[in-house]
């Protein structure tokens, strides 16, 4: 589930990004928004829709993969950080590379929760959350690898839109929200690793959840 990005028309992306950046805060993720941005970037026709095939959606997701660039250009080496921490960190910096755009970041979030466009949601919060991984030093390559990636993209999704209304002083109200969600996690790692422990790995954590899940939905049908 690696989302795919043909870096081919990068350039022209950033242009128009970056043109129509001061735009967006104003007025949203359009068509319209686009269209200008190629003409102010000296874009010709034709090269812009080969580079935003997609429409807006490939706007969005040229913004979204500059702030994945922007964080790793920040983070650096882990060292002797614990994981808890390394993942902490590597959602507020991502969180941090949109600072200057947190308007426009606000408004992408509410152009991608519309019906439709949920899978170019997922793919993009998936790639940030695979980037945060590989550079925290996941070295899964079993069904953890994905469990690991999907869970992260529900904590940067959750943790973007407290920091989106965050007012509080350096954003601690965002980042004590982000350490209880990973806790939440932690916790989570831990009870999975005791079950497959106690099974000798046999029986996949997954599987037992999918079990208890059914036994629950037809506990509440019975009722």
């Amino acid at each position: 589930m690696v989302f795919a990005y043909d870096d081919t028309y990068d350039d022209i992306r950033n242009a128009v990004l970056n043109a129509a950046l001061p735009e967006i805060a104003f007025d949203g993720w359009s068509e319209d928004v686009l269209a200008r941005a190629g003409k102010a970037a000296g874009i010709d026709d034709n090269s812009l829709h080969l580079a935003f095939s997609g429409g807006v959606g490939d706007l969005i997701a040229a913004f979204s993969k500059s702030g994945d660039v922007a964080m790793l250009a920040a983070l650096e080496a882990p060292g002797d950080m614990k994981i808890r921490d390394r993942i902490r960190h590597g959602v507020r910096v991502r969180l941090e590379a949109d600072a200057d755009h947190r308007e426009a970041a606000r408004r992408a979030a509410g152009w991608l929760s519309l019906p439709g466009r949920q899978f170019l949601s997922g793919r993009l919060a998936y790639a940030t959350a695979d980037h945060i991984w590989h550079w925290a030093g996941d070295t899964a390559t079993d069904y953890n690898h994905y469990s690991k990636r999907l869970i992260l993209s529900g904590v940067l999704g959750a943790t973007r839109l407290v920091w989106f209304g965050d007012e509080s002083d350096g954003n601690e109200k965002s980042w004590a929200f982000l350490d209880r969600r990973i806790e939440n996690v932690m916790q989570f790692e831990k009870a999975k690793a005791k079950w497959e422990a106690a099974t000798d790995g046999k029986t996949p954590f997954s599987d037992f959840l999918g079990k208890l899940a059914k036994r629950r939905y037809k506990a509440r049908s019975a009722s």
